[in-house]
């Protein structure tokens, strides 16, 4: 691992982040949803819901983190330049870790933005901003995992999708099945974000966190089998 290589990975692909509109917009969609949500989802003087709040992490770590490496990666497989990268000095490690510097940025600044348009209160404590780093590992490593097996960005909408209901749109599940003991929303607790839920709920207790460790650790199984697979195409 250089440092040097991985600034100048993260210059090269900053600029051009920001060339790109489709991912530069990527960063404005969770501030311009926050501002429809307290404008028109809350009544003056009230407190957003804890479920809004969570609905717009997921919006956030999905359309930005996930869907912004994932693209990126399968940018530099579409134009086959990750080939060149790796024949490069620098290793795979710098070209990640320049790259995740990049899109880890670009959610810090849409997260913060968002909070802030809606106004959260008691948001950024220590025991919520140890579950979102938690959850930034597990989109983000997703998005280095899909990235790494799709053959171009046009079939990067194929996962998007899925992962944004499934996994950013969560607590929405609440709204589509009220029987609590429903199996569908039995499974669903146990889904990542929820557990960012329950914990800004002052209901983080070690359990959430090590669900939230464990999605952890499953995503860093998805970088490792898509390696696996990318070295095998070669």
């Amino acid at each position: 691992m250089n440092s040097g290589r991985i600034l100048a990975i993260f210059q090269k692909d900053y600029k051009e982040f920001m060339r790109n509109m489709m991912l530069f917009t990527s960063v404005l969609i969770p501030i311009i949803l926050a501002l429809f949500f307290s404008r028109v989802g809350v009544s003056a003087g009230a407190d957003m819901p804890n479920e809004i709040v969570t609905i717009m992490v997921g919006v956030v770590f999905s359309a930005v983190l996930f869907s912004s490496m994932m693209t990126m990666m399968a940018e530099e497989n579409e134009k086959d330049t990750l080939r060149g990268l790796l024949q490069s000095p620098a290793t795979i490690i710098d070209i990640i870790i320049g790259k995740s510097m990049v899109v880890s940025l670009m959610t810090v600044i849409s997260l913060v933005a968002s909070m802030f348009v809606m106004n959260v209160e008691g948001f950024w404590t220590i025991e919520n901003s140890g579950g979102l780093l938690l959850l930034g590992i597990f989109f983000l490593n997703l998005g280095i995992g899909i990235g790494l097996i799709v053959k171009s960005v046009a079939t990067t909408s194929v996962y998007l999708i899925p992962v944004m209901f499934i996994f950013g749109f969560t607590p929405y599940i609440e709204m589509i099945i009220t029987d609590e003991d429903h199996i569908v929303r039995v499974v669903a607790e146990y889904l990542p974000l929820y557990q960012n839920y329950f914990i800004l709920n002052g209901e983080g207790d070690l359990s959430r966190f090590l669900i939230l460790a464990a999605w952890a650790a499953v995503s860093f199984v998805v970088v490792i089998w898509a390696f696996s697979m990318k070295k095998k195409d070669e």
